[in-house]
């Protein structure tokens, strides 16, 4: 019932129109293509008091595709129930784009949602990405590969810290190293044929550091497609790290759920998200 109260009050918010994250080509662009331009989609929740926290949602589909319903706009909704602004963002795919292009995108989507921070009514303090399988991949390299921004830029947005606040991922892929990678989302990322130091480079177990922000993950034992090992080598590297850390793993379910709300059992687990955001006080 709690769930259903919540997208029935989500239902009631309508996305902004799509904008794109640079004017003009974006780096690496090949061409004018809807493809070519990485976009955020905003929605925003009823302004309150207080500016409210801020997250990127980054949908999976393999570094190929885009899973823009149950990845992106109805988490997006889910967010905005809580209060929470969110923003889709539609990143650039392989084959076409490889490797920084992903990266780039969601770098500038960080940083654009930052400098806009006013204009949105949200807190860029508290301002942190979600991503899902090969999204949860990009969440994930944000998180472990980002600057502070470059103070003297001519361009107002890359002045601000690419780092997210917070971090949540969903089934994510993370490793290129291991017996549990994602071969498609690898091959969609990397090409063919990529040097191993590349392979290391973004397997983000790897790349974990003290810095690397807080993240929540979510993750099935049934999952064939991205093994949850992935999560537990990216949770456990957290640890290492002393980076606060919380990892939920249901027995039950495929790949690719979403929120399920639908599911008896890993319909549980939006609200346990909702408690660990509380906990962080992004509520």
């Amino acid at each position: 019932m709690r769930i259903m109260l919540c997208f029935l009050i989500s239902a009631l918010v309508a996305a902004q129109e799509p904008f794109p994250l640079w004017q003009g080509k974006a780096p690496l662009a090949q061409g004018d293509a809807r493809e070519d331009i990485p976009t955020l989609t905003p929605y925003l929740p009823a302004r309150g008091p207080r500016p409210s926290s801020a997250v990127i949602v980054c949908p999976g589909g393999g570094y190929r595709n885009l899973a823009m319903d149950h990845e992106g706009k109805q988490i997006a909704q889910w967010l905005n129930s809580l209060n929470i602004a969110a923003f889709v963002l539609q990143y650039r795919l392989g084959p076409k784009y490889n490797h920084p292009a992903q990266l780039q995108d969601a770098q500038r989507a960080i940083r654009t949602v930052r400098a806009r921070a006013a204009e949105f009514h949200i807190d860029s303090n508290r301002t942190g990405i979600w991503g899902f399988s090969a999204g949860g991949h990009l969440a994930s390299t944000a998180s472990t590969h980002f600057d502070r921004g470059n103070g003297s830029a001519p361009d107002p947005i890359d002045r601000e810290s690419s780092r997210p606040d917070f971090a949540i991922l969903a089934y994510p892929v993370i490793s290129f190293t291991t017996e549990f990678t994602h071969q498609g989302s690898k091959r969609n990322l990397l090409g063919e044929n990529p040097a191993p130091e590349l392979m290391q480079l973004l397997s983000n177990e790897l790349q974990v550091t003290k810095d690397t922000p807080p993240t929540f993950l979510f993750h099935t034992n049934e999952d064939t497609g991205v093994p949850p090992e992935n999560s537990v080598l990216y949770y456990l590297a957290l640890r290492k790290a002393k980076v606060p850390a919380e990892m939920h793993i249901f027995e039950k379910g495929r790949h690719g759920v979403g929120l399920a709300p639908t599911d008896a059992t890993l319909s549980a687990w939006p609200p346990i998200l909702a408690g660990w955001l509380r906990t962080r006080g992004l509520l």
